[in-house]
């Protein structure tokens, strides 16, 4: 069943509790920057595997299944994610970072699609990684967790920065 009407009063609930909290609870604001970053990711793979990237398709595939994992234990389920998680989105960034000119200045987004997709994925996760910390004082977030989503955005940088120079195209940098 794709509905259930339990949420028809504006309430919601969490993994593990009978309680309902309010559909405009914080929590589920974090929980809905997580599933809107996810569904975005889902647009960036789709849009990669046109463009013939197929390893940076794993590698984004990957990160949206810690985004679940991360959701799971935002809601109060027993899932965490390990440094292993944040280690090998380091690894994709450092290997990406020998194959690219690193920018020594802010990038103008949308020096072709896919780039510009990227980058507004990485802003939609910096934003996800600020609303998700404004509730961990009510919510358990491990360190690692936090880490992770920290890390998520690089990650989305430079594969930006990629996709851009492997359509050779010229990124620019604004001028003040």
């Amino acid at each position: 069943m794709l509905y259930t009407r339990k949420g028809d009063e504006g309430t919601s609930g969490l993994f593990g509790t009978k309680d309902r909290l309010p559909k405009n609870s914080p929590i589920y604001d974090a929980l809905g920057s997580l599933d809107e970053l996810n569904s975005l990711l889902g647009l960036c793979r789709a849009r990669l595997v046109s463009y013939s990237l197929f390893r940076l398709q794993d590698a984004v595939q990957k990160s949206q299944e810690s985004l679940f994992i991360i959701q799971a234990e935002l809601a109060g389920a027993e899932k965490a994610l390990t440094q292993e998680h944040v280690d090998i989105l380091e690894n994709t960034v450092d290997s990406i970072e020998k194959l690219i000119e690193n920018p020594h200045a802010f990038v103008i987004p949308g020096a072709t699609e896919l780039s510009g997709l990227l980058d507004y994925a990485r802003a939609v996760s910096r934003r996800t990684e600020r609303v998700v910390i404004s509730v961990r004082t009510n919510h358990t977030i491990s360190p690692i967790s936090v880490a992770y989503l920290n890390r998520l955005s690089s990650f989305l940088y430079a594969m930006a920065r990629y996709a851009a120079a492997e359509a050779k195209a010229k990124e620019s940098s604004p001028s003040y």
